[in-house]
């Protein structure tokens, strides 16, 4: 993660797709990384087995809010990608593992609904943190795989997307216990990470 202080003309933290792939973008050409390991928080969704506090292992990732009813334009919008496959890191340290969908909104529109159902996604990415740039994991997928740098993604719930609570709410309850949560994860996942190779993974 990048630490950040308040950020542009509107005095907050950048979030969405567009900072994020510029972000990765130039992390990439200035630090020329073997890999990008992005980590974050995210909602879950209850019917999918996801819990407060939880931290998946996205096995893919999809945007669920860009929206282009042409063929093949219609797929490029999803932009389906799979993440770097590390079956060893995830029995390992016994991560949960699930599919991703990324968006630029916090809440949920029927029209996201839907498509978050069709990406059969279990955590759901649009971050908005108050210290670190959070990262969308799609956008990082896009950037990454158009470079060809591999890329996973561990996503803390901070908030269930189909429970009883408002998200906003529920999401600044949880945040400082769930970040908590995702360094832990974060730090177990360098650790295993370390002098290994991609095949070992």
């Amino acid at each position: 993660m990048v630490q950040v202080s308040e950020g542009g003309p509107m005095g907050v933290d950048s979030v969405g797709t567009v900072s994020a792939s510029l972000l990765t973008y130039a992390s990439i050409q200035a630090l020329k990384p073997d890999l990008i390991i992005n980590a974050g928080t995210a909602g879950g969704f209850k019917a999918k087995g996801a819990s407060i506090s939880d931290v998946f292992l996205a096995s893919d990732v999809a945007f669920h809010d860009r929206r282009n009813p042409i063929p093949v334009f219609d797929l490029y919008g999803v932009g389906l990608r799979h993440a770097f496959s590390t079956p060893n890191l995830a029995k390992e340290l016994n991560l949960k593992v699930s599919k991703l969908s990324t968006g630029d909104s916090l809440d949920m529109t029927p029209q996201d609904e839907a498509a978050i159902i069709a990406n059969d996604a279990t955590v759901k990415d649009m971050e908005v943190a108050f210290y670190y740039l959070e990262l969308n994991g799609a956008a990082i997928a896009y950037v990454a795989d158009l470079l060809k740098v591999p890329a996973i993604f561990l996503k803390a719930v901070t908030d269930i997307v189909d429970g009883d609570k408002p998200t906003a709410e529920e999401f600044l309850q949880n945040l400082a216990a769930v970040t908590a949560a995702l360094d832990q994860a974060a730090t177990r996942v360098v650790d295993f990470i370390n002098g290994k190779s991609f095949l070992e993974l």
